[in-house]
């Protein structure tokens, strides 16, 4: 097994720090009950991307996980959710090379149809079936709250995802820019 990087683990510790200080600030309901737009699936997909499909899933889990126990408990169907998205885009994004200061107009399209599908399938799929598999919740409640949630979440991570990552991909040297004198 691959020994992670004092940076990644750095990185987990700022992304979980984030995603609950986003989570518990910065959610605004929407009109269907315990559903909110949250903008912190925009840095989970950012730290996903930039360090990889694990760091994608701790900063998920315990993120999400540090939200719910400082709110009203622990929502393990979500809390797991969360993490899939984070593993999710991590593995999809891994393909674009963030560290090379290229993230044009293909790596946009890239970024958002991954974190669009990997919305689709946290919040459409794996928090709707943990719900009735660990809760017995009413399904039409749980699709409803499920396609709300991708929904908002995919519209934030796409504005707010891409505007960090064109701002972090300004900071970094682009390939071949550098010449030897």
């Amino acid at each position: 097994m691959k020994k992670m990087s004092v940076k990644t683990v750095v990185a987990i510790g700022i992304g979980a720090a984030l995603f609950f200080v986003l989570g518990r600030l910065v959610s605004i309901p929407t009109p269907v009950p315990n559903t909110y737009v949250s903008l912190q699936y925009a840095i989970l997909a950012v730290f996903a991307g930039l360090f990889g499909p694990v760091a994608g899933l701790v900063i998920g889990l315990v993120g999400h996980a540090l939200v719910d126990f400082t709110s009203y408990g622990p929502w393990w169907s979500w809390i797991i959710a969360s993490g899939v998205f984070g593993l999710l885009t991590g593995l999809f994004l891994g393909k674009l090379d963030l560290e090379s200061g290229e993230f044009g107009k293909k790596q946009i399209i890239l970024f958002n149809v991954s974190q669009l599908i990997a919305h689709v399938i946290c919040w459409g799929v794996v928090a709707p079936i943990l719900d009735i598999a660990i809760y017995n919740e009413p399904v039409e409640k749980l699709f409803a709250q499920g396609l709300t949630a991708g929904i908002v979440n995919a519209i934030t991570t796409g504005v707010v995802g891409t505007i960090l990552l064109v701002a972090y991909a300004k900071t970094r040297t682009k390939k071949g820019s550098l010449n030897k004198d």
